[in-house]
């Protein structure tokens, strides 16, 4: 499955799982129950135990048919790092151009985080193909509707923070084009079973609001 830094991957649903916190001996029953769910990118914050370990495994295990890669990213060192590890998606929180632009060098899809117009377009400067707005919930709805006026059509905004399934609804109608969802899915400890209890939630709720 070939990926882009400019788009999100054909055939994978725009929700990126974040597993704060999860423990490589416990990934892949986590990412498996995601899968099933029909959650395909996965998430490892690089604050997680042993981040590249997990991501290394996720690589290859689910590679072929997950968009797997690291969160938190905030060096160019660490995009280096997840890309050698078999990463192929680079998330950050903030709006850090030397990191944009070695993810792109390297071919990762790369998701930034921003929070106002001037982010957002040194982030696209940079070359960001999508954004993450983020926290999403501290700026709500009509902030990111009000982006899209300016913003490029082409630009998916994906809502990050405090954006699930029981609250999804508006975001869309806002003009967001996809979610990361963290502890709405998964908190350090949780079960597969209970992750994919509410995997399967949110992509109900995000089929639905569509």
């Amino acid at each position: 499955m070939s990926s882009s830094p400019q788009v999100w991957p054909e055939g994978i649903l725009p929700l990126v799982a974040i597993l704060r916190g999860i423990r490589p001996d416990e990934i892949l029953e986590v990412a498996a129950a995601l899968q099933e769910a029909g959650i395909g990118a996965i998430e490892v914050p690089l604050n997680s135990p042993s981040p590249l370990e997990s991501i290394e495994r996720l690589a290859a295990n689910f590679g072929d048919r997950c968009l797997c890669g690291a969160g938190t990213v905030l060096r160019p060192a660490d995009v280096a790092a997840v890309h050698a590890a078999g990463g192929r998606l680079i998330v950050t929180p903030n709006t850090a151009p030397a990191v944009i632009e070695r993810a792109v060098t390297l071919g990762l899809t790369v998701m930034p985080g921003f929070a106002t117009a001037t982010e957002a377009f040194a982030a696209l400067g940079a070359g960001a193909g999508m954004l993450k707005l983020f926290p999403a919930a501290s700026y709500g709805p009509s902030h990111l509707k009000a982006l899209r006026d300016v913003l490029p059509p082409a630009v998916s905004v994906f809502a990050v923070g405090g954006v699930g399934a029981a609250n999804l609804a508006p975001w869309r109608a806002a003009g967001c084009a996809g979610l990361g969802v963290g502890g709405d899915l998964y908190r350090a400890g949780h079960p597969a079973g209970e992750v994919h209890r509410r995997a399967l939630a949110l992509v109900a709720a995000w089929r639905a609001a569509q």
